[in-house]
């Protein structure tokens, strides 16, 4: 009888010990440990993740303690980090919270006004790939393409078919996402912009323009125009002057026409033949010169009405323009603006 006694009491001694030594966190260790919470696993699984990582002693004791403590129905799918040493109330902590690894990213920034093979060197810059690779896929976006793009003719004067199409912003992207995704998510911008605007088809229809040829007046207004409130004023010259069948003479389409980019143009820069010169060529370049803001879209649409049919920088570091009715008036302007050079 005293040895049968024994025996159970020294098996609820060994329980005890059994359950107090896996109530113990392991051994602590500096570097943390990284595992994986799939969608849908259950506390058995969990319990054994905990344990094949190291961080657990005993998968039945920590089951055994969600349950008492009525815990694991809200722990969060994801990848984790802990380090050996946690405690089960620490690691019970990190599930319910969702606490997952932030996952390597890669910030790149569009700047308004870019044109697509600047967003291409962009892009290299950040992922390392080649900037061809982003161009090939620029020229030819295939049935991924949004709906916006739909509208692009098909033009071979177009130097970039998405030229124009790609919203300038600040993106995030998982380190190793490809160019493919980076282009289409840079589009998609584009195309929730265009989405926000009210009533744009209706607008569309009363200024008869297709929302291509609104892109490309954008896309000129983003050149030539740094303060936005004159946005409107410029998009309502470019209209006064299809409308009179004059050329734009637009220096941003010559720029964009040359093969580099020149800090001042020169007279004979004026002839290079291109059909985005709007120095030779009559009405809109054949597509957008560059990647608008919402502002200039929205300028575009809705321009302010006045005469001007001229407009030339001014020469004192406002970035603002000096507006004029008739070439004599605008002749005067150049004059004034000169005189003002700093």
């Amino acid at each position: 009888m005293i040895v049968i006694l024994v025996i159970l009491l020294l098996g609820a001694g060994g329980g005890a010990y059994y359950i107090w030594n896996g109530l113990q966190p392991v051994k602590a260790a500096d570097k943390p440990v990284k595992f994986t919470i799939e969608s849908g696993m259950g506390t058995s699984k969990i319990a054994g993740v905990l344990h094949q990582n190291g961080l657990i002693k005993n998968e039945t004791v920590f089951k055994g303690y969600l349950k008492w403590k009525n815990e694991g129905s809200h722990f969060q799918a994801g990848v984790y980090e802990a380090k050996p040493g946690a405690t089960f109330d620490e690691l019970i902590a990190k599930l319910n919270s969702g606490e997952v690894v932030k996952e390597a990213m890669t910030r790149i920034t569009i700047p308004e006004g870019y044109t697509i093979e600047q967003i291409a060197k962009k892009v290299s810059e950040a992922t390392g790939t080649a900037a061809d690779e982003f161009l090939k896929i620029a020229d030819h976006p295939g049935n991924e393409a949004i709906a916006a793009f739909k509208n692009v003719p098909q033009n071979g004067d177009l130097k970039h078919a998405a030229e124009g199409y790609l919203f300038p912003d600040t993106y995030e992207f998982k380190k190793g996402t490809n160019d493919s995704d980076i282009f289409h998510r840079m589009m998609e911008q584009m195309q929730s912009k265009i989405d926000s605007i009210p009533d744009l088809q209706q607008k569309l229809k009363d200024r008869d323009i297709t929302l291509h040829e609104l892109l490309t007046i954008a896309s000129l207004i983003e050149r030539e125009v740094v303060v936005d409130e004159e946005r409107p004023l410029v998009a309502g010259v470019i209209y006064n002057r299809l409308d009179k069948k004059m050329k734009l003479e637009i220096d941003a389409t010559v720029q964009y026409a040359l093969a580099e980019p020149k800090e001042r143009l020169l007279y004979k820069d004026l002839k290079v033949e291109s059909p985005y010169n709007t120095y030779l060529h009559d009405g809109l370049p054949p597509g957008p010169i560059c990647s608008p803001s919402l502002a200039s879209i929205e300028a575009a649409l809705s321009p302010k009405a006045s005469e001007y049919l001229y407009y030339v920088t001014k020469k004192d570091g406002s970035h603002e323009h000096l507006f004029a009715k008739t070439y004599q008036e605008h002749l005067k302007n150049i004059k004034k603006s000169n005189s003002t050079t700093k």
